[in-house]
């Protein structure tokens, strides 16, 4: 078999900064117009073995696994390593393309020797897994190496022995084929430099590097500058969403040791998971007819008050929401007597506008009623499912009296829960007033860039930022952050800085949290789109 792709591994033990340093070299690899595929082992790729064997290694709770002994663990990691084989690397590197591997059968090595694997059971599973391998040898192994630790909790001992038998196995191997040992000490930007020389050598990849360092945080033509917020910014998240997987397990309150978090109310690192997108999904979409006029009418209504004593406070009193049997005049007697009687019917989550200059009616409801019915004669629900992209739908729903570009986007994601539409998540974003105050805190200069483009690089690269910051963040059963999620978490970020870090100002200055943590007794049976494909994989009931 001949290969004319190269194959470039990234080794180390966990805290060494691997990841990182692999992923800025794939970057730069790319950046340059090379055909690039970076890969890690066994993998996080959504559908993929690999993906499952990650999740089950780091959160076996979540699969009713009690414990896992170490040789049944290793044998799930050479599983998903033999199928990315076989499914990518191989057909790649005869496509002529440049793989850049984090992780290689090294890791299965070393680190079932250090949690007492047996020997000959270990050395069994690498067979296997060469097999699969056949004559493809890595071009230039890296081991990545560093006198400490990036990791925060890391177990010294255990860290101390992984390095050792890493350096066993390196001199082994060295026989075989081409090993470099790089020091992770100093500055990420010369390490960096210093791998892409010694991949130079092998052949002409990539342009000549300048003098200039690769920035650490995103390449680009002027390098964004992060704060020490930005690191708080994927703290949060990863104990933000540890927090909402805890109230599932009925843990006892408080839920969190962070003060912050404790006491002061902040939404889900998801945006799906709150409480109020809970009951849309649940209770307004896909609950009641599924033709597109009754869906979006339904839809548009609830989030019109985006409350959810409101909706129940109209379906009591009417049995159902249907468009087929909407008046004008029964909803706009129903809602006056509940304001009358003291209720509050609009959320407080969104700033909605009178409508009175552009409906003429005294009160806002009125107005906001004027416009559903105008969005329905104008047969939005039906010209919404002709729409290519998020964003055109964004734009038409922009086009319309009182919805401007933040109301429009959380109609746009609340419409693509349901079956209107079918568009991904991360194909469009637009930035609400307190993601873009949170982008202000993360970040002393944005390089450049603006803040959609920020929040896209964000959502590209939290596995490179987990694994940076040593966060072991728990997915929504397999599902990553989305621009909606990281554009959300910029938000509540902006809040959290406000006490966390009081000496970095955003846009508003503002200077302290208003809502309160309250614990709620109702609990909330989790389910999503069923699209997503991970309503299967939830196991329990939690309050939110």
């Amino acid at each position: 078999m001949s290969f004319i792709g190269k194959l470039f591994v990234f080794e180390g033990a966990d805290g060494v900064g691997k990841s990182t340093v692999s992923q800025l070299v794939a970057e730069r690899l790319s950046n340059n117009g090379n055909s690039c595929l970076y890969l890690s082992f066994p993998g996080k790729e959504e559908g993929t073995l690999g993906n499952l064997v990650y999740q089950i290694h780091h959160d076996q709770k979540r699969f009713n696994i009690d414990s896992i002994v170490p040789a049944s663990l290793q044998v799930l990691h050479i599983a998903a390593h033999i199928d990315a084989i076989e499914k990518k690397i191989i057909p790649a590197i005869k496509e002529g393309k440049i793989i850049l591997l984090d992780r290689f059968w090294w890791s299965t090595l070393v680190y079932g020797k250090v949690y007492g694997v047996n020997y000959k059971s270990l050395k069994s599973m690498i067979e296997l897994e060469k097999v699969h391998w056949g004559k493809l040898k890595p071009t230039i192994a890296f081991l990545i190496t560093r006198e400490t630790s990036l990791r925060e909790n890391t177990d010294l001992t255990t860290w101390t022995k992984l390095n050792k038998e890493y350096e066993k196995l390196t001199k082994k191997e060295s026989k075989q084929y081409k090993i470099l040992e790089i020091s992770n000490n100093g500055d990420i930007n010369f390490t960096v430099n210093a791998i892409v020389e010694e991949i130079n050598k092998v052949e002409t990849i990539l342009p000549s590097i300048s003098k200039q360092s690769v920035p650490f945080v995103f390449t680009s033509l002027a390098p964004a500058q992060t704060t020490e917020v930005y690191d708080t910014y994927w703290r949060f998240a990863t104990e933000r969403q540890a927090i909402f997987f805890r109230k599932m397990e009925n843990h006892l309150y408080p839920l969190t040791k962070d003060p912050i978090l404790a006491n002061y109310k902040f939404t889900n690192a998801y945006r799906a998971s709150d409480r109020v997108s809970q009951y849309l999904i649940k209770n307004v979409i896909y609950k009641g007819q599924q033709s597109p006029e009754e869906i979006f009418f339904r839809i548009l209504l609830f989030k019109t008050f985006n409350r959810i004593e409101t909706w129940e406070y109209l379906t009591e009193r009417m049995g159902s929401i249907s468009y087929s049997e909407y008046s004008f005049k029964l909803y706009d007697q129903l809602l006056s007597k509940a304001m009358s009687n003291g209720k509050s019917i609009f959320s407080a989550a969104y700033i909605m506008t009178s409508g009175q200059s552009s409906f003429g009616y005294p009160r806002k409801h009125q107005n906001h009623l004027k416009l559903l019915e105008l969005l329905m004669e104008d047969e939005i629900p039906n010209r919404i499912t002709e729409l290519k992209s998020m964003k055109e739908l964004f734009e038409l729903l922009r086009s319309y009296p009182t919805i401007g570009d933040f109301l429009a986007y959380q109609y746009t994601i609340d419409i693509n829960y349901s079956e209107l539409t079918n568009f991904t998540e991360n194909e469009f974003v637009e930035p609400g007033p307190g993601a873009k105050d949170g982008i202000r805190k993360c970040f002393s200069d944005l390089g450049g860039l603006n803040e959609v483009e920020i929040i896209k690089q964000v959502t590209e690269r939290q596995e490179l930022e987990f694994e940076r910051l040593g966060l072991n963040f728990q997915t929504l059963w397999g599902r990553p952050l989305h621009l909606i999620d990281c554009q959300n978490l910029f938000c509540e970020v902006d809040k959290y800085a406000r006490i966390a870090h009081p000496e970095i100002k955003g846009i508003s200055d503002r200077k302290r949290i208003k809502q309160r943590y309250f614990p709620r007794n109702q609990e909330i049976g989790y389910w999503y789109p069923p699209k997503w494909g991970i309503n299967h994989l939830i196991k329990s009931e939690g309050g939110n």
